[in-house]
């Protein structure tokens, strides 16, 4: 997938829905702007001086890109708003020129939308260069937020801890109903492990961990999304049940193409797809917004990371691992699962 900013706006969007490396952008650029009810806005004028390109480039990226840009914050002030925002520079000798007395409207940009346009020029080497920074700052952020363990970043999220140990219950009951009631050998259980996976997120085991770049001892599970986990769950009880389900009405193991049966028909559940079609969505976005890594087999499936899970993965509840199980009431949580 093409990672290029100009060119991809599920790029553009990774930087611009993370308001902390936003927060970061607009400490470190300092591109001054005019102040307007509490936030910085930029003219047309200003944004084309930022960036040393002609106000008619602007103008031509405002009308090709008219959708993306007003979704980040550009807007047309005019009326009461536009007044008072001439009001409070009608002394500033600086900004008097660029603030038309007589215009019945201004489009201005927020930093948001600055940025916005600074990805989408070519034609211009100080936009180049914002775009180098930015995501020297993204990454930075990203890193520091997590202690450089981008591998574990899904292990944040408040809900990984008690959904991990709930799937790991489900688990057991996968594994069991696969001892007793498939005809196959011991190498059964990776071999499932991996059609699982296969179902839900069209990878085995061995895929997974070469787009995470994981070594051999990591466990999977480890890394993976709480959503996933649930998804994962839901499959495996499923398939534990029906094989169980099978033994006790035909008296025998089932065998492996019975329930290579039983996966395809959970796969194409239609209960169960929406889920596995969030699940899809969830790994392939975030790990490409979060980790850098593309699942190339779910490349179809990759959205910009909403700012909500920046918040869930980056923001001031998300905590490591070790920090939630030094909680009590992370304790008392997973007690209250063990003793379901």
């Amino acid at each position: 997938m093409n990672q290029d900013l100009t060119a991809s706006l599920v790029a553009r969007q990774n930087v611009l829905n993370n308001q902390y490396a936003l927060d970061k952008l607009e400490e470190h650029l300092q591109l001054g702007g005019l102040v307007h009810k509490g936030e910085i806005i930029f003219t047309k004028a200003q944004v084309a001086n930022i960036l040393e390109i002609d106000e008619r480039t602007i103008e031509r990226y405002l009308v090709k890109e008219s959708g993306e840009l007003k979704s980040n914050g550009y807007q047309i002030i005019k009326g009461k708003s536009l007044k008072e925002l001439k009001l409070n520079y009608v002394d500033d000798m600086n900004v008097v020129d660029i603030l038309d007395p007589k215009s019945p409207s201004l489009g201005v940009f927020n930093f948001r939308s600055l940025l916005n346009v600074a990805m989408l020029v070519t034609e211009s080497e100080r936009a180049k260069s914002i775009r180098s920074r930015l995501l020297d700052i993204v990454l930075d952020v990203v890193a520091e937020k997590t202690g450089g363990k981008t591998r574990f970043i899904n292990q944040r999220d408040a809900d990984y801890l008690p959904t991990s140990y709930m799937e790991e219950s489900y688990r057991k009951q996968f594994t069991n109903a696969l001892r007793d009631y498939l005809d196959l050998g011991p190498f059964k259980y990776g071999l499932y492990t991996d059609k699982v996976y296969q179902a839900i997120f069209l990878e085995n085991s061995a895929d997974y961990k070469k787009v995470l770049s994981l070594a051999d001892k990591d466990k999977t599970r480890e890394t993976m999304y709480a959503e996933v986990l649930k998804v994962i769950a839901s499959f495996e009880h499923g398939l534990a049940e029906e094989m169980k389900k099978y033994f006790e009405e035909h008296g025998q193991k089932l065998k492996s193409a019975e329930l290579d049966h039983l996966i395809i028909q959970a796969q194409q559940s239609p209960y169960l797809k929406p889920s596995i079609e969030d699940a899809r969505i969830r790994m392939a976005s975030r790990d490409l917004g979060f980790r850098a890594a593309l699942h190339h087999k779910l490349e179809e499936y990759v959205q910009a990371v909403p700012q909500g899970d920046f918040d869930k993965f980056l923001g001031d509840k998300s905590r490591s691992l070790e920090e939630q199980l030094s909680d009590t009431r992370t304790l008392e949580v997973l007690k209250r699962l063990k003793d379901r």
